[in-house]
């Protein structure tokens, strides 16, 4: 399935029916008066989060959702009926910004969540409505209510626990295979990474979700490379894992672009929890660590963790670390082996 994260859709709430005029005509009733019935309430266009998706590519094939109208009242006191609302089901995390792209209408961050994007139009009153004691044949009726029509932003911040940073290349997407189920595309060439990945990484017996974006480069914040397109997934996140590639030749320089990017960016996140490490150390021998270790905890200002993701080395040590960071509220309970391979009973 494609990843889309941003969509642009068009709503319309449905109209309220007219009111009727109409007069009871029966044989032997010589004084019948006026019985026509309200119109029926117009349909409103709805916004739900549900479960089971993490991509608003049904947007793109479908950008127009438009809510039933009310039908028309009718002689003996009918009512019209009601129109049938429309529901925008969107993917939990999904925020429903105004045309303007700024305004946020509503932010869907739990499965269930309803939000009513625009109200159908109620249903005009019949000429019964009208009779009084000094009216008793009015020949009048109201016309229903229109319809709101909205040009709406959609726009999806996943929702995971740990946020991966780092310059392309620095061993993020090797990191998240190597920890989850998650199969990432892994080359030794720069933007490997096209759309943010999810992994659910379990450590000491207790799960978090991992979220893995394309590497930013100097300038992202400002446009440049793919990093700043999918930033805002990593707001949400409980704690950033820093990754520097420990092969590079410009260590502190890569780690002052990735921090000064995230200033630029703002949304809080570089006031985020963060963890530091050196990764790709299965290519440097002792000495080498323990120098570059020491170089990177001086720029930190705190203390740097040793990891390789190709070779696991330090991976636990990690995940641990990014444990204790994570509340309790969202972490889960990891599902034991042993359930795991239990054959399915009725």
């Amino acid at each position: 399935m494609k990843f889309l994260d941003l969509a642009k859709v068009y709503i319309r709430s449905g109209s309220g029916g007219g009111g009727a005029v109409s007069f009871r005509r029966e044989k032997f009733i010589e004084f019948g008066g006026p019985d026509g019935g309200d119109g029926g309430r117009g349909g409103d266009v709805i916004a739900e989060a549900v479960d089971g998706l993490n991509t608003l590519i049904d947007f793109r094939y479908q950008q127009h959702f438009f809510a039933q109208n009310g039908q028309h009242g009718m002689g003996r006191d009918r009512t019209g009926s009601r129109g049938d609302d429309i529901i925008l089901r969107v993917p939990v995390g999904t925020e429903i910004l105004d045309e303007d792209e700024e305004t946020v209408i509503a932010d869907m961050t739990e499965v269930g969540q309803r939000v009513v994007l625009a109200k159908g139009g109620n249903g005009g009153f019949g000429n019964a409505y009208f009779k009084t004691s000094t009216n008793q044949a009015p020949r009048r009726a109201n016309p229903g209510q229109e319809g709101v029509e909205r040009t709406l932003w959609l726009r999806l911040k996943l929702i995971a626990d740990v946020g991966l940073l780092g310059l392309p290349n620095a061993g993020k997407s090797t990191f998240l295979a190597a920890t989850s189920n998650a199969r990432p595309k892994i080359a030794d060439y720069p933007f490997t990474t096209l759309h943010p990945n999810l992994g659910v990484v379990g450590v000491d017996g207790a799960e978090f979700v991992v979220a893995d974006i394309p590497g930013l480069i100097e300038g992202a914040s400002e446009g440049r490379g793919l990093g700043d397109l999918f930033l805002g997934h990593i707001e949400r996140c409980a704690v950033l894992l820093h990754l520097v590639d420990g092969t590079s030749g410009t260590l502190l320089e890569d780690y002052h672009t990735i921090i000064e990017e995230l200033e630029a960016y703002g949304a809080g996140l570089d006031e985020k929890p963060r963890i530091t490490v050196l990764n790709k150390i299965d290519a440097l021998d002792d000495e080498e660590r323990a120098f570059l270790k020491e170089e990177l905890e001086a720029e930190v200002g705190g203390p740097v963790m040793l990891m390789s993701g190709a070779s696991s080395e330090g991976i636990t040590e990690v995940l641990r670390a990014l444990r204790k960071k994570i509340s309790a509220d969202r972490l889960r309970e990891a599902k034991s082996q042993a359930a795991e391979d239990e054959p399915w009973r009725p």
